[in-house]
């Protein structure tokens, strides 16, 4: 790449010049490489989270770890100027309805469901078991279950369906504020 057309501003900002001089395209990603030097991204460095503690966190992976739940359709970590990372999580229903049943829990609708702390309670251990080899600071403390899917419609995601996490932090924002107000109560 030579730069941006007639941009000369932004050409700028994306090509840098190490103390070799060589130019570098600076992508937004961030990665790691392997012991065979192969790149792999893993997030967007516009998608970190940074605690009121000042760590910084890569919201995707943790996501993706979650997901591998069979309880679990959809994930977003929250956690942005918090004390702690915490996450939405949308059920698989028909997984949960199977867990209610075999458990006994009775219920009147979808919401009264999620609401129930047992089904919460699995939702945290199901977090935890899937997330044992983040770091302390990356660890979820606490889970808000969403009855609903995350949409394009809703404007929850992109037509990429990729999370837009400012979106959703502010179209969920008394949920999440009443979560982190419980979370704290216990301590």
């Amino acid at each position: 790449m030579h730069g941006y057309y007639h941009k000369p501003t932004e050409t700028a900002a994306a090509l840098i010049k190490d103390d070799a001089g060589r130019v570098w395209l600076q992508t937004g990603d961030i990665g790691h490489f392997d012991d065979d030097g192969f790149l792999y991204i893993t997030d967007r460095k516009k998608d970190l989270l940074k605690t009121s503690g000042g760590k910084y966190i890569a919201p995707q992976p943790i996501e993706h770890a979650i997901k591998q739940s069979r309880f679990v359709n959809q994930a977003v970590v929250i956690g942005d100027e918090r004390k702690f990372p915490a996450a939405l999580i949308v059920p698989k229903m028909d997984a949960v309805r199977s867990y209610a049943e075999l458990k006994g829990i009775k219920y009147k609708d979808v919401a009264e469901l999620m609401r129930h702390p047992q089904i919460i309670d699995l939702f945290e251990r199901q977090t935890a078991k899937y997330t044992t080899d983040l770091a302390q600071f990356e660890k979820i403390k606490a889970v808000t279950l969403l009855d609903h899917d995350l949409t394009i419609e809703g404007g929850e995601l992109t037509p990429t369906l990729k999370v837009r996490r400012r979106v959703v932090t502010d179209k969920y924002k008394d949920l999440i504020d009443q979560m982190y107000a419980a979370k704290e109560k216990v301590k």
